[in-house]
């Protein structure tokens, strides 16, 4: 295997224990806490060095270094932490570290099965999971489908609220995200339930939540999208596709889930360019991101993508969803990225393993083939995308996404888009193997999205390749 190592960067990596913000961000102990709203100030663009962190250089003043506003809401000490969805019982690395946020052996737990479609079982088997790493948890009666429970009571009950306020830590289980915000959250009206939760977690308690739990932490959510092609082209609206969420990670990061293993950023980036969203948080599944103040520190089995559009453009002389300048970064166990610089520090094994730089001279690139995915919505088909990318002689990988089965009639039936995944010139990735199989942190990739059309029916019946014509006969010479 190819190996760059960066002695110094890893020896300060280590130093540091991979947890400070970089320079161009607030030290993570001074950082304030909770989100603020984002804007552009002229900055000097710091120089391309080896330094354990991405920045995009700034082109001019008006996308610069990005400096925090206030906020009204009350600085928030708490952890969110989205889980991407089919969390095994046997990731310790999750649950233990949920526990241990909380305040570790003996923390109070309150669990939520609101969502689920059997809320007894899936809030007995969180409660015992959490109980197993020494917390003490209690599943809370709230959910639609216990029909002996009158919902507009038991959100206002003092006993129950009660236990919330008592407890370091909240869990939402999975199922049908709306049913959580329906009850908690009734025609945008917070509940004195959803009230005690926020006081928990301004406090600095652990508000956590895996698939329909991940999904309430923006303040908009995927209600009901099953089909991600169908939001490609446009087909979502307010209070069926899209509504809101508890917004627990605050107005201006969005939040979805199972998401490289359903392909989701091809949902997510037009959601945020409809609602005016800058940054985005994909978690994928068996995989936890915790988000706290500016960071988000990414653990668990497999990884999570980070959508940034700041510089992204669309031409809206096209008749269908496009977008141009997408910046992609995708992170593994241990790397953390910093909202406001818009960075990522790789994680230690990272750092002492091989860089992935095509502007270094040193750059010995592993592939060398052109690549063209007939699915990029696929499962696990980006990630996989940008880790290839970032370690070839290639500058760019394309892709389609297109209904393969459109409904009868369907005036959009031949409606594509074309993926184009490109490097720019502040592109990086690491890779280390110190786990077994290679593992990836790849940091400003970009991203194109743009509609072509896919004629109907895809293929058809192979009636054999046509046979060249046949010679022409001399005419016989005259004798």
């Amino acid at each position: 295997m190819r190996v760059w190592i960066w002695a110094g960067v890893a020896a300060m990596a280590v130093a540091m224990g991979v947890q400070a913000a970089p320079p161009t961000a607030a030290p993570a102990a001074s950082a304030p806490q909770g989100f603020r709203l984002l804007r552009p100030s002229p900055a000097a663009s710091a120089p391309r060095a080896a330094l354990p962190v991405t920045t995009k250089p700034a082109p001019s003043a008006s996308s610069a270094a990005l400096q925090p506003i206030p906020e009204p809401e009350p600085a928030i000490r708490g952890y969110a932490v989205p889980i991407g969805g089919a969390l095994k019982a046997d990731n310790e690395e999750v649950w233990q570290r949920i526990v241990n946020l909380a305040g570790g052996k003996g923390a109070r737990f309150v669990v939520f099965g609101t969502a689920s479609e059997d809320p007894e079982a899936s809030a007995k088997q969180v409660v015992d999971l959490l109980q197993r790493r020494g917390a003490i948890a209690e599943a809370l009666p709230v959910a639609p489908k216990f029909l002996w429970v009158d919902l507009s009571k038991v959100v206002r009950d003092p006993a129950l609220i009660a236990k919330v306020k008592a407890a370091k830590g909240v869990f939402f289980t999975g199922g049908t995200q709306e049913r959580i915000v329906d009850v908690l959250q009734p025609g945008g009206q917070s509940t004195p339930m959803l009230e005690a939760i926020w006081d928990v977690y301004r406090k600095g308690g652990v508000v956590a939540g895996t698939s329909a739990g991940a999904a309430i932490m923006s303040t908009i959510m995927f209600r009901d999208a099953p089909s991600v092609i169908n939001i490609l082209k446009g087909r979502f609206v307010d209070g069926k596709q899209v509504d809101r969420g508890l917004g627990f990670v605050g107005p201006n990061l969005f939040v979805d889930q199972h998401f490289l293993k359903r392909g989701r950023f091809g949902r997510m980036i037009p959601l945020m360019m409809a609602n005016g969203y800058k940054l985005g948080l994909g978690v994928d599944e068996n995989t936890a991101a915790i988000i706290r103040g500016d960071e988000i520190e990414v653990i668990g089995d497999r990884g999570a993508l980070v959508v940034d559009l700041t510089e992204a453009r669309s031409d809206a002389s096209l008749d269908a969803f496009n977008v141009q300048g997408a910046r992609l970064s995708y992170l593994e166990h241990g790397d953390r990225y910093h909202m406001r610089a818009r960075s990522t520090t790789p994680s230690a094994p990272k750092l002492r393993g091989e860089l992935h730089d095509a502007e270094s001279p040193n750059f010995k690139p592993y592939y060398t083939d052109e690549v063209f995915h007939l699915d990029m919505l696929g499962d696990s088909t980006i990630s996989g995308a940008m880790s290839r990318l970032i370690d070839s002689v290639r500058k760019e990988v394309k892709g389609l996404a297109f209904d393969v089965l459109p409904r009868q009639n369907d005036p959009l039936a031949e409606l594509g888009f074309l993926f184009r995944l490109y490097k720019g010139s502040d592109s990086l990735g690491w890779s280390t193997e110190e786990f077994g199989g290679e593992q990836f942190t790849v940091t400003n990739l970009y991203l194109d999205i743009s509609p072509v059309r896919l004629p109907m029916p895809l293929y058809g019946g192979w009636a054999g390749a046509p046979r060249p014509a046949a010679a022409a006969t001399p005419a016989s010479s005259p004798q």
